[in-house]
């Protein structure tokens, strides 16, 4: 076979062998990363030893798999080696990544149900929401760390969370917004929560899992220049099989129904991004074999929480699932502004994302698609916008379009989001949730600045399709809001400020 020029098919994973021979060490390597791979994955193998070129080719045919394609730019040399044959890969490509939507059919009928489901009020097109969590005050934190390290019980802290509940309503309310939320003031995090209400997990302090990063050293720098220091950050860990034996959010929705009249919203982490969150291999294949093992069991979880969730009155049921953003954002900044991208294995966007819909879909099937939102961002640690992703939509819109959902609630007013036009290749059936003020920025929006976005969301979209909201929440961290209460409570007042505005002047 002649070198290309280039590769015409993109690897799903990439190491470098220098100048190892196939007779030192180069195949050990080349199977460490080609066993995980799929049939049909691909490996870029870059060398610059010369008798790699002969020896490759006869190793590739004795194992049957087959080499695609090799460049040559001087020394260097670039191999793509297929695990199979590509023809695999493209019967992939054509069929479902995962067999989860089939299964899932069997179990609709023994969704555990409420005894009495509770009707939910439609959402109105033009609603002003938070994405989801709000600044704790100081003693919510406090007293969240003391319920973490056994100094206050259950029924104390709850009591303290309700409390905080009732002033982050308060807020929204007074701001005009018209979809609440409780602020996910009983959460550490919009995501490592979960492994406190399920069976088989705990949360382990994040410097406890750093010997588990291939440069241990260099992934704690990041997190100090993402302000999240690893020993105050807990990472949830599985050790045993995954169940739900009691709510997940269902206890935070059936409270915040108490506190207010208004419809009402639930975030809960996405089945992709619990999934890179809890496998860890050398932790979870204690007890699962595989990535996708573990994920069937999440997302049975998460299908019971929906149907609890739905049966409990909640208007819409939002999916978080930012780390979509690890999975096609790359560049030297990028390298890691998820947590769980650095602990969990990835093999690959084309990979990664098929995987991602499957699991979404997998999880909603069956569920009223009008009260399902899923929610995109790029990263939301510090309000210092050059630390997180940065990228158009472009090439996850066709995988946000094949998830079965009914809104996507997603940042638009950050630069680093690119252009709003992509969104307009989303399901023309699904509702389009506008980020149009940014919560990473120290200052209020003015009313015409958001006017101006909402304006042009509504000629893209069409009236009846749009929602407004921040690009993210203003805490996802509780020890790290990006912003104050009383800033939070202003920026969501400007964009209600703004609708009531246009619709006065009959513009909208």
């Amino acid at each position: 076979m002649d070198p290309v020029s280039t590769h015409s098919e993109t690897p799903d994973v990439s190491f470098d062998g220098g100048d190892l021979d196939c007779g030192n060490g180069l195949l050990l390597l080349i199977r460490k990363h080609i066993d995980p791979l799929p049939r049909g994955g691909l490996l870029e193998i870059r060398s610059t030893e010369i008798s790699v070129d002969e020896d490759l080719p006869s190793w590739c045919r004795l194992t049957a798999n087959e080499l695609v394609s090799w460049t040559k730019n001087g020394k260097q040399r670039s191999f793509l080696v297929c695990k199979g044959s590509l023809s695999e890969r493209r019967q992939a490509a054509a069929a479902p990544a995962m067999p989860f939507t089939a299964k899932v059919t069997e179990e609709v009928a023994a969704m555990p149900r409420r005894v009495q489901p509770i009707p939910a009020p439609v959402v109105p097109p033009l609603s002003v929401m938070g994405i989801g969590s709000w600044p704790r005050p100081r003693w919510m934190v406090t007293a969240m760390h003391d319920h973490v390290q056994g100094r206050l019980d259950a029924a104390a802290f709850q009591e303290i969370a309700d409390d905080a509940v009732r002033l982050a309503v308060g807020a929204q309310e007074r701001a005009g917004v018209d979809i609440m939320t409780d602020g996910e003031q009983r959460r550490d995090s919009y995501a490592s929560f979960v492994a406190t209400r399920l069976e088989g997990c705990q949360l382990v302090p994040l410097i406890d899992l750093l010997p588990l990063v291939d440069h241990p050293e260099e992934f704690e720098a990041e997190l100090r220049a993402l302000d999240v220091p690893a020993g105050d950050v807990r990472h949830p860990g599985v050790f045993g099989r995954i169940r739900r034996t009691r709510p997940i959010a269902g206890h935070e929705l059936d409270f915040l129904r108490t506190v207010t009249n208004k419809p009402v919203k639930v975030a809960i982490p996405g089945p992709y991004l619990l999934t890179r969150t809890m496998w860890m291999e050398c932790i979870s294949e204690q007890v699962y074999a595989s990535r996708e093992e573990i994920a069937a069991d999440i997302v049975r979880v998460l299908r019971e929480e929906l149907t609890d969730l739905l049966d409990g009155g909640a208007a819409l049921v939002q999916f978080d699932e930012p780390v979509l953003s690890e999975v096609v954002f790359s560049g030297p900044k990028n390298k890691r502004s998820f947590m769980c991208g650095a602990l969990s294995e990835s093999l690959g966007p084309a990979h990664e994302l098929g995987f991602a819909r499957d699991l979404m879909n997998a999880v909603v099937y069956g569920m009223p698609r009008e009260r399902i939102a899923l929610h995109v961002c790029r990263g939301n640690w510090t309000p210092d916008e050059s630390v997180a992703l940065a990228g158009s939509y472009e090439p996850l819109v066709k995988t946000l379009a094949g998830m079965n959902v009914g809104a996507y609630l997603l940042e638009m007013c950050t630069p680093r989001a690119g252009e709003m036009e992509i969104l307009r290749d989303l399901p023309q059936a699904a509702r389009i949730g506008v980020g149009v003020v940014n919560q990473k920025y120290s200052d209020a929006e003015s009313v015409e600045e958001v006017s101006d976005k909402i304006r042009r969301a509504i000629d893209l979209f069409g009236r009846e399709r749009v929602l407004f909201h921040p690009d993210c929440g203003f805490a996802t961290f509780a020890d790290n809001p990006v912003s104050s209460a009383a800033m939070a409570e202003r920026k969501l007042a400007t964009i209600a400020a703004a609708v009531g505005d246009l619709s006065t002047h009959r513009e909208i």
